[in-house]
């Protein structure tokens, strides 16, 4: 078995590129780049958010009127529902494009050293969706046989449509934040510190973006980072980012759109099954987090875990070459 602390060909990339810093100057330059990614972001958002309302009739006439507490409520419950979620899951693009601009004329780096390899580049995303919807139906699973989740039955708020955009916005969302914590930050830290300190650092960053999320608690920031401890795990061992990004992609998916629950606190209507947490079991079912906020996803992430260590380690990035750069 390769052993996971060695440098990977991804951190070998980078260190050439450009040393490491001091620990305290990578956090704040993680900082930087996070509040660029949300600027950005925020953007393309405005528009859009803009346009959105011009096409309520009720919003409209609630500010005309000066009706605030009106306009404020409709407001929430546009921003609440599944069309500016999609929206918002397709804005995640600026984290991408921050990111790897950062990276390539900030930090000189090759696109090897964020994860972007081409060989197996699609085979790798397929496993990596099969995974990922695995490991998260076995949370389901647990949830059900413990009886903190019922099941019932197909959706009647399905859209096929929707279903689709969906797809394509948590595809994007699911690389962005791989991008910026893995491929960019924990490669970043680990040019100078121990790799164990890049998983770290950049799971309990990962961990700490989603604390404003509703129904935030200790486990569900717990789960956080033993995702991200898993994503770094994964990426190092199958030496891509594409594998945890359709990871990180179908994990999201899944569990809104599929199953019917919540996720990270934000609920959705188009959803192929529907599913109800059973009250009392939230420490198991993770109550208004998600599942992500309870133990059925804590032990699926520690079976995970454990699982991805004793593969063989791939270093694609470096069995590659520099021809294999994207």
């Amino acid at each position: 078995m390769n052993n996971l602390f060695e440098m990977s060909a991804a951190i070998k990339q980078a260190k050439e590129s450009q040393g490491g810093m001091f620990f305290l100057w990578e956090i704040l330059v993680f900082i930087g780049v996070f509040l660029v990614s949300i600027i950005i972001e925020s953007i393309f958002l405005f528009p859009m958010e803009f346009l959105i309302q011009l096409g309520h009739p009720e919003l409209t006439a609630a500010a005309a009127s000066g009706d605030m507490n009106k306009y404020t409520a409709l407001l929430n419950e546009m921003m609440s529902g599944d069309f500016f979620t999609i929206i918002s899951l397709f804005s995640t693009g600026g984290i991408i494009l921050v990111t790897l601009l950062f990276c390539k004329l900030i930090q000189k780096r090759r696109m090897n050293s964020l994860g972007f390899v081409k060989k197996d580049m699609a085979k790798e995303y397929l496993v990596g969706l099969g995974f990922g919807f695995l490991l998260f139906s076995g949370a389901v699973l647990i949830c059900i046989l413990t009886g903190s989740m019922k099941f019932k039955g197909f959706s009647p708020t399905f859209s096929l449509g929707m279903f689709v955009l969906f797809v394509l916005g948590y595809m994007i969302q699911g690389m962005s934040e791989e991008v910026l914590c893995r491929g960019y930050f924990m490669v970043s830290v680990s040019r100078r510190y121990p790799i164990v300190m890049g998983i770290l650092a950049n799971s309990l960053l990962f961990a700490a973006l989603h604390l404003f999320n509703s129904g935030i608690s200790i486990l569900a920031f717990v789960n956080l980072v033993l995702f991200g401890v898993f994503a770094s795990v994964y990426f190092l061992k199958r030496g891509n980012i594409w594998g945890i990004a359709a990871f990180h992609s179908v994990w999201n998916l899944v569990q809104g759109n599929v199953y019917g629950v919540l996720v990270s606190g934000m609920e959705t209507q188009c959803s192929v099954f529907s599913t109800s947490m059973v009250e009392g079991k939230g420490i198991i079912n993770g109550g208004t987090f998600g599942l992500e906020g309870g133990l059925a996803v804590t032990f699926v992430f520690i079976l995970g875990i454990c699982f991805l260590y004793t593969r063989k380690t791939v270093d694609k990035g470096e069995s590659n070459g520099i021809e294999e750069n994207i």
